[in-house]
């Protein structure tokens, strides 16, 4: 815009080597482009989250795709793709001599497209009300013909005691239930590219994920995480919810800002092989690393051992026996004192 500023880039031949290069002039980022002849340049700055769009890729439409979340935006032009209003600042490049210039006052302006935030953005702030308690079960079934689950029938124990004995206010999630996908790793791209609301919720409505989201960062006081173990570990199922979590853990990283405040966690963990330990111990980490905190003996368990093949009787251990359901309530009164002091500071 303006007066133009000419920069000079070099032998124009050098920069015929690549489709796409991202270059840095003066402070000015920009992904060139050559294609049929005709070289492109356009802002190296995403409009998203300011992904590297000179790393990213050339499509056969000649689009450039960024790196970090595939947005798309003409190398000529700088233009989204059709249907939309949004674009980024493109630059005149000129060849004389055999040397290639750039003209950093760029052409145009950068054109946002406006659409609402997404409402796991909002202010967190917790409601009025009495304490608020989420369980969360994290074992895999056929939902067609559903068996009978040791875990979840321990947090259904919990949650029932929250609402009787605390007039909690309660919520039962099944991540069975949930139709979500797994974590595609844009923390490995870039620590910024892992972004809050997480990448996939923002991008994909279908996705549920965003329930549990809802429930960790906004309306829980409590959450109870219930587990089987599977060859040692928690289940398939747990880790998937997991790794989506590091959109909560990564904002102390680029933000400085925790979303988990004054939250309590706890675990039941129940299966036909032993390791409860090492289960309960990366459960502790994981969500001490989210800023949960614990109440005082912050799991219960159940296990027959390594050598109890017999999961037949393990599930009728569990059905009869009335002591792993007076520790499941114990376990929620621990929580609800843990939560009164940090919610009430009672």
């Amino acid at each position: 815009m303006g007066q133009a500023k000419w920069a000079k880039l070099g032998k124009a031949e050098a920069f015929k080597t690549s489709e796409l290069q991202a270059l840095e002039i003066e402070g000015v980022k920009i992904a060139l482009s050559f294609r049929d002849g005709k070289f492109g340049a356009i802002s190296g700055n995403c409009l998203h989250f300011g992904g590297p769009l000179g790393k990213g890729t050339l499509s056969e439409q000649d689009y450039v795709v960024c790196p970090w979340h595939s947005w798309q935006f003409h190398r000529m032009t700088g233009e989204a793709r059709p249907g939309i209003p949004a674009a980024v600042p493109k630059f005149e490049v000129k060849e004389e001599n055999g040397e290639l210039f750039i003209n950093l006052n760029a052409l145009t302006q950068a054109k946002h497209a406006h659409h609402p935030a997404h409402p796991l953005s909002r202010e967190i702030k917790r409601a009025e009300g009495p304490l608020r308690v989420a369980g969360i079960s994290t074992t895999v079934m056929n939902q067609d013909f559903p068996r009978y689950s040791t875990s979840e029938e321990l947090l259904k124990v919990s949650m029932e005691h929250a609402a009787s004995k605390h007039g909690a206010e309660t919520k039962l999630i099944r991540l069975n239930d949930l139709k979500f996908r797994a974590c595609e790793g844009y923390y490995s791209k870039n620590e910024k590219a892992c972004t809050w609301p997480c990448t996939i919720t923002q991008m994909d409505p279908k996705d549920e994920l965003s329930v549990v989201y809802d429930v960790f960062v906004h309306w829980a006081d409590i959450v109870i995480v219930s587990t089987p173990i599977r060859w040692g570990n928690a289940s398939s199922l747990y880790y998937k919810m997991t790794e989506r979590m590091n959109a909560i853990q990564n904002q102390m990283t680029v933000a400085g800002k925790s979303l988990i405040r004054d939250k309590t966690a706890a675990f039941i963990i129940t299966g036909g092989q032993d390791n409860i330990q090492a289960v309960a111990g990366q459960m502790l980490t994981f969500f001490g690393e989210l800023g949960f905190a614990f109440p005082k003996f912050p799991f219960i368990a159940h296990s027959r051992g390594w050598s109890a093949e017999d999961m037949e009787n393990n599930v009728a251990f569990v059905q009869q026996s009335e002591k792993l359901r007076e520790s499941a309530c114990e376990l929620v009164d621990r929580a609800v004192e843990n939560a009164n002091q940090l919610v009430f500071k009672k």
